[in-house]
């Protein structure tokens, strides 16, 4: 059934087809008979010498050292260590933490620095402020530490740095 359906409607469309537009067709005869295709020919093609490059006491063009400049081994190519678990006062800049105070367990020197509203005990190793410093030293005025800073072509510098002792303002002065 299907198949006969199919095979009308291509005989029906083939009928529509017919002699219908002659007219156009014979027209269309008449006004292309003179036309022929041409196709411009190409230009011929330009024949170049070759030159040799040589590079004896010449500059490499496509040396990448020539675009980035020279890097010193500045602060003996330190680098810190990214895989170690940052310790809670990494978080704070340096410059918002405050030393109020030390604490001898033994014989080993604590001190006591503040950040925001909590109180954090830290002994010589730990580490505090943004730039990966280490404390060295610890007496009853300052903290000394040993950071690592970016300088601008990417390596690590060596600074000290210290947390001077904050002295307890009196109440009542301002």
């Amino acid at each position: 059934m299907r198949r006969t359906a199919i095979l009308l409607a291509c005989l029906g469309l083939t009928a529509c087809g017919g002699e219908e537009h002659q007219d156009l067709r014979q027209w269309m005869k008449e006004s292309t008979k003179d036309f022929k295709g041409r196709v411009q020919p190409l230009p011929p093609i330009k024949s170049f010498q070759a030159v040799g490059y040589e590079t004896g006491g010449m500059l490499d063009p496509f040396n990448a050292s020539k675009i980035e400049p020279e890097r010193k081994a500045v602060g003996g190519g330190q680098k810190p260590d990214l895989d170690r678990r940052k310790e809670p006062l990494e978080s704070y800049p340096l410059e918002s933490l405050k030393m109020v105070g030390t604490l001898i367990k033994g014989k080993m020197v604590h001190a006591l620095v503040q950040a925001d509203k909590n109180l954090h005990q830290v002994k010589i190793g730990n580490y505090m402020g943004q730039n990966f410093g280490i404390i060295t030293d610890i007496n009853e005025t300052e903290i000394k530490l040993k950071e690592l800073v970016p300088d601008s072509l990417g390596d690590y510098i060596e600074r000290t740095s210290t947390l001077q002792l904050q002295e307890k303002q009196q109440e009542g002065k301002k």
